[in-house]
């Protein structure tokens, strides 16, 4: 068997066995394609650069074990969002149940003007819930229908998580940053 390894402009490294090499194109194209958006979906869940990291690694990881067949990019799409969150939140439980030391997040983070990285720090310090929904909103673009179907709630919900979650990030932001 043959191994091959695809780095995503993150610096994430994904290895994979290729038997049959019917995966191999396809794994790289999520990874291109997915890659980056995964990270960020991931950075802002866990607040922690390598714990990220290791969430959209195991995300594609899951993605060649499972080998799913998409009817198109928008499922392939969601369905990779949904795992990398169920990453995410694994790792979130994991933390409760075991101390770890913090990590500064935003020192890792490339370059980004003072605002947008305040913006960031208080949209990590709101719960999971409305950062998950904020983010896929907001960052990936996604119509409340589809956050929806991702998340597992009704559009309402999702509609109330907007608003709550956008209420506390302006609350969080006047606090901390003006």
């Amino acid at each position: 068997m043959d191994t091959a390894e695809y780095t995503g402009e993150n610096g994430l490294i994904i290895q994979q066995v290729t038997g049959s090499g019917a995966r191999a194109g396809s794994v790289r194209d999520a990874v291109e394609s997915y890659g980056d958006m995964l990270f960020r979906l991931c950075l802002i869940m866990l607040r922690n650069y390598a714990d990220a990291e290791d969430a959209v690694q195991e995300s594609f990881i899951k993605y060649m074990q499972k080998a799913p067949i998409f009817t198109d990019q928008e499922h392939e799409k969601a369905w990779l969002l949904k795992v990398a969150s169920n990453k995410c939140r694994d790792i979130i439980r994991y933390r409760s149940r075991h101390f770890t030391e913090p990590e500064e997040v935003l020192g890792n983070i490339p370059a980004m003007d003072r605002e947008s990285s305040h913006i960031l720090e208080a949209l990590m310090e709101l719960p999971e819930k409305f950062r998950l929904v904020l983010t896929l909103h907001y960052v990936e673009e996604y119509k409340v229908d589809q956050i929806a179907g991702m998340i597992g709630k009704s559009p309402s919900a999702v509609k109330m998580r907007l608003a709550k979650g956008r209420k506390l990030l302006e609350e969080k932001y006047r606090k901390e940053y003006l």
